[in-house]
């Protein structure tokens, strides 16, 4: 008769106790799902500024040069205040024909549409790191010739460690409710079982006063809001309940 050494036997038995489906084992464990919200407000310490020049002339060649120009002018002027390379690029160039639509004639032809100029219009975006500056920058662009655009927001430059103190108040607002509902209900938290995390960040919003075109009237530096901006992370944990 064989036998199987006693090492062996129970080997297999361990074996077998331990394969079991992950799904069944969690959904046999009683637990409780919880969510908490974690929100950081902060003061920003940059601007994300957008704006073009744009110029129309009879031929796309003159359009070209004026414009070529203007924005040589303002992006020398940028570098001039401090704006890094790094920190200037050019966001969007296009040409376009202008065209005269003719009235329609009363015997209801239509005569076909004539080129009688060029618009060229070349974009940049720019990351001012000093706020500071940022009213004196839009007005001095201004004046050297920016004509289109004007969009701003406000952002944070460690945007990684304003998430990590959001995320350490969401936990703890979890844990507190977590606690407060165990308590009410007369059982105990065992262990975290699983843990997940939602990131809202702050969505841009335009501050500046006024158009590109309202600037020019004034002399003074562009007044700028920079506000705050709210980060906020939600967690979610289940925990392993018990008696």
């Amino acid at each position: 008769m064989f036998y199987k050494p006693v090492n062996a036997i129970a080997a297999l038995f361990i074996s077998a106790l331990l394969i079991v489906p992950a799904n069944a084992s969690q959904e046999q464990i009683p637990s409780l799902h919880v969510s908490g919200t974690g929100t950081v407000d902060v003061e920003p310490d940059m601007a994300n500024v957008s704006f073009g020049v744009f110029r129309e002339a009879k031929t796309a060649r003159e359009a070209l040069d004026a414009n070529n120009s203007a924005m040589a002018e303002v992006l020398k002027a940028l570098e001039d205040s401090g704006i890094e390379k790094k920190d200037i690029q050019t966001s969007q160039f296009n040409i376009q024909p202008q065209y005269f639509y003719p009235p329609r004639k009363d015997n209801g032809e239509q005569e076909s549409p004539r080129i009688t100029g060029y618009a060229v219009s070349n974009s940049v975006a720019i990351r001012i790191r000093d706020l500071s500056k940022t009213g004196a920058v839009l007005d001095q662009v201004v004046t050297l010739g920016v004509n289109s655009g004007g969009n701003i927001s406000f952002t944070n430059a460690d945007i990684p460690a304003i998430l990590e103190k959001a995320r350490i108040k969401a936990v703890e607002d979890a844990s507190k409710k977590a606690k407060t509902l165990a308590e009410a209900a007369g059982v105990k938290l065992v262990r975290i079982l699983e843990i997940s995390e939602n990131v809202n960040r702050p969505m841009p919003m335009p501050r500046m006063r006024g158009r590109a075109e309202a600037m020019v009237a004034s002399d003074a530096s562009v007044p700028v809001a920079a506000g705050e901006n709210t980060y906020q992370v939600e967690v979610n944990i289940r925990w392993q309940i018990g008696q």
